[in-house]
């Protein structure tokens, strides 16, 4: 083993060492070391002969959209109190149902977690986040046209601090 790579990753655990080929070796003499360095078949050869594996094509995925003439009857409010009610909130997006979420009941740091997992999902699925007051978001999804009473649309300010007037 007098490879300072192959030494360095038996040190560190990444290879085997080879305590049988390193006692043949220190057991031979120098002189046949040298008759065994002579050249040796090529591996390329042996690979080309080698049956290869069949290789499993992979699958087109053909994107689906919901017909837009879908009814609305449902909306969905949720007042989650953890992130992990995220799941309730993208179960429900997904199917196409309207999501309200009100993130009072959360501290800041996961409100702000669970709005940017909301974000993301709207994004993901051609939905639409808006912000009804500072603390209540609306999910709709692609097929779902919201109005809003507002004549002007004020994006200033974060999510949770409400535009100053």
């Amino acid at each position: 083993m007098s490879n300072p790579l192959k030494k360095t990753m038996v040190f560190l655990g990444l290879a085997e060492e080879d305590l049988d080929a390193q006692n043949t070796e220190s057991a031979q003499p120098a002189a046949p070391r040298a008759a065994q360095s002579a050249p040796a078949p090529k591996p390329e050869a042996a690979r080309a002969t080698a049956q290869r594996a069949p290789v499993t094509p992979l699958r087109r995925v053909t994107p689906t959209r919901q017909p837009s003439a879908q009814p609305m009857n449902e909306i969905l409010t949720v007042h989650p109190t953890a992130y992990s009610d995220a799941r309730v909130i993208a179960e429900s997006f997904r199917d196409g149902i309207p999501v309200i979420v009100n993130v009072s009941r959360m501290t800041d740091s996961d409100a702000k977690r669970l709005i940017d997992f909301a974000s993301g999902l709207t994004m993901g699925l051609n939905g639409r986040i808006e912000r009804v007051t500072s603390k209540v978001f609306l999910l709709s999804p692609e097929h779902i046209e919201s109005g809003s009473d507002n004549s002007q649309k004020n994006d200033s300010g974060s999510f949770f601090v409400a535009p100053s007037a």
